[in-house]
């Protein structure tokens, strides 16, 4: 009897399981689906997130080391600029080939030696020593006696001494050139300078048309002055920046505590290096994981935060549809078709204020904030890629400016007023058309007269050695244009083309069905195809930055079915083809 009565009961149950609605029975897989989903999707944004972190971070701090490290070339550049200047300097090679004694050499010596080298100590703000080494021994020797401190420390100087001094010594016997001979350059430290916390650039001085050797030129600067960006504040606490010579050396080393070297490589830590080329150093940099651990946690915190919100919400949702799940469900599904469509203008409308109508609410208001999401990453888009434009044209060379101040500096000392009064002129006239009142876009017409006012500004200083010739057409004058793109082309022509002691250039200007030609035209050197395509790779090397900036700037505003073309033979020229939309 009591088994009769314990089947009856479970029977009992079952029916009243199978007669709750069907919106409770679809509620607890509901729930239990939308957990596993939460969760899944959660681990997986965490996991996403710290990694993306991780390498946004990475390529943060590796940013900053490239920075420091273009810092330190431009120091070097400096220097190599000055030897380089003194290594073309065809008048004083003239004078260098000349053995007479008496009379000749003491003008060699007072009207062309002395004078080049006061000029090239001018040429930078830092206090360097300038030695040059002669084969020339007619010429009189002239030098600092004082060796018990560096003389770097104090003031610029220039010192001439014969090339028989040092040819015995081990250190100018161990110098091995390599390469043209116009880069036969040297990173080393000589003499005193490791004493003195200095390094010279040691350079030949050759008789460039008759390709002999007349001696030797050394640049001697303090190395603290070359490395004076290698700051660990610039990536952050507890970080370790050194400087490490070509045989593993610490060179210099910037840490927040005195521990040194020996603290900075125990423990955990992300090493990240970039080679500092021309002086075969290289730059390290030692992060904590520290670092990287505050910032994963702050994203641990925030996705349990957003799971858990997430979770309620989808499941108060969920509890909604299941109730009326079997009622009109095809209109509901017919709304959401069309949002799979693309039609966001699709409303559902019910009366009353129950459940359904809520769904109905905030069906609604997801479409409307789903249009406004759209709209708003629309616009985030615009301003995004303005402001990418913007960062690129503010990279534009800024050296430009302390040489023409340079040259105004020369021609005021000579007393050249009618040069130096065109040169102010067109300095004006090249920033004021440069500022173009803060404006990203100019004309093509006042994109020519910059380049003509940057053109003007150099034959001013390059003579009679620069040609050039301008074939406009005018029909393209009053169309727009990004600014800044032909001067950065000019002045990479006036840097690296040079073929002898003259060049000429040839600017082309030409309208097309739906486009504007510019091509940038001279008679150089030349380049080869693996240096064009160096200059035009997205991430090259240092080699043709002017003209990838030019490109990715054009690319932003116009696509990437504009930019910049390079065609070039060696010995023979190169021209430089930049072409944008009509766009008035």
């Amino acid at each position: 009897m009591a088994s009769v009565r314990a089947i009856t009961g479970g029977i009992y149950n079952m029916r009243r399981m199978l007669n709750v609605p069907f919106g409770y029975k679809l509620i607890v897989p509901y729930v239990l689906c939308l957990l596993v989903a939460v969760l899944t999707v959660g681990m997986f944004a965490y996991a996403h997130s710290v990694n993306s972190l991780r390498e946004k971070t990475r390529e943060n701090i590796q940013g900053t080391l490239q920075q420091i490290r273009d810092n330190i070339r431009y120091r070097t550049d400096d220097v190599e600029r000055i030897s380089k200047m003194l290594y073309y300097n065809y008048s004083l090679q003239s004078a260098l080939r000349r053995y007479e004694q008496g009379w000749y050499s003491y003008e060699t010596m007072t009207k062309t030696l002395m004078p080049a080298l006061e000029n090239l100590l001018n040429y930078t703000a830092s206090n360097i020593g300038l030695s040059l080494y002669l084969q020339n021994d007619t010429l009189p020797e002239l030098y600092y006696t004082d060796i018990d401190q560096n003389p770097l420390l104090s003031i610029k100087r220039y010192e001439i001494y014969h090339l028989k001094r040092i040819q015995e010594t081990d250190w100018y016997r161990g110098l091995e050139f390599s390469g043209s001979m116009a880069d036969q350059r040297i990173w080393r430290q000589i003499l005193r300078d490791e004493s003195y916390g200095n390094i010279s650039l040691l350079q030949r001085l050759d008789d460039v048309h008759r390709g002999q050797n007349i001696g030797l030129v050394r640049v001697t600067v303090q190395i603290s002055d070359l490395l004076d960006s290698v700051d660990y504040h610039k990536i952050g606490e507890y970080t370790t920046l050194e400087v490490l010579d070509g045989s593993g050396n610490v060179v210099l080393e910037s840490a927040p505590e005195a521990e040194g070297l020996k603290g900075s490589r125990t423990g955990n830590r992300l090493l990240l290096s970039e080679p500092l080329d021309g002086l075969g150093w290289e730059l390290r940099a030692y992060i904590p994981n520290s670092l990287f651990d505050e910032s994963a946690n702050n994203v641990r915190r925030m996705t349990l935060i957003v799971c858990l919100i997430s979770a309620f919400v989808l499941a108060f949702l969920g509890i909604g549809v299941s109730s009326y799940f079997s009622r009109r469900i095809q209109k509901i599904v017919g709304s959401l078709n069309a949002f799979r469509d693309g039609d966001f203008q699709k409303r559902i409308h019910y009366k009353g204020n129950d459940e359904l109508a809520q769904i109905a609410a905030a069906f609604n208001r997801m479409g409307s904030n789903i249009e406004e999401l759209i709209h708003k990453n629309y616009v985030a888009g615009l301003q995004k890629k303005e402001a990418e434009l913007e960062s690129l044209q503010a990279q534009i060379n800024p050296h430009f400016l302390y040489n023409t101040l340079s040259s105004i500096n020369r021609l005021a000392q000579f007393g050249d007023i009618q040069k130096l009064h065109i040169l102010v002129q067109e300095l004006a006239k090249f920033y004021r058309l440069s500022l173009n009142r803060g404006e990203i876009l100019t004309t093509v017409g006042k994109e020519i007269e910059h380049a003509k006012a940057y053109i003007a500004i150099q034959c001013i200083k390059y003579g009679n050695r620069l040609s050039v010739y301008y074939d406009i057409d005018h029909a393209a004058l009053d169309y727009m244009t990004v600014k800044l793109i032909l001067q950065p082309m000019l002045e990479n022509a006036l840097e690296h083309a040079w073929f002898g002691s003259t060049i000429g250039i040839r600017l082309v200007v030409e309208k097309r069905e739906t486009d504007i030609v510019f091509k940038i035209i001279d008679n150089g050197v030349g380049m080869n195809a693996d240096t064009i395509e160096q200059i035009l790779a997205p991430e090259g090397p240092r080699i043709g930055y002017g003209i990838r900036n030019v490109d990715s700037r054009i690319k932003l505003h116009g696509g990437n079915g504009y930019g910049v073309a390079i065609a070039s033979r060696s010995g023979i020229g190169t021209c430089i083809q930049i072409t944008i939309p009509c766009r008035m």
